[in-house]
């Protein structure tokens, strides 16, 4: 099991649809009432937030990679 995978497997049911509808709407351009913020002193990196839940991707080439899903810590932005 990936990492994302273990990640989604912690979060409620609630969560991981809310998770799946997020990931939906990113990948078809629907990114209208999505809290989208861009990392400070990265290009490429974002981060989706909603309650205590942050979903960070990176997009390259056109391309979405989910890097993590996971609750606010402080270690949730160390990459």
């Amino acid at each position: 099991m990936d990492k994302i995978e273990k990640a989604l497997a912690r979060l409620s049911k609630k969560e991981r649809a809310w998770v799946r509808d997020m990931l939906l709407r990113l990948r078809s351009g629907d990114y209208q009432g999505l809290n989208i913020k861009k990392l400070k002193g990265r290009d490429d990196i974002f981060r989706i937030r909603k309650g205590d839940i942050r979903v960070l991707y990176q997009v390259r080439g056109g391309r979405i990679f989910i890097l993590a899903i996971d609750r606010r810590s402080e270690e949730t932005y160390k990459m």
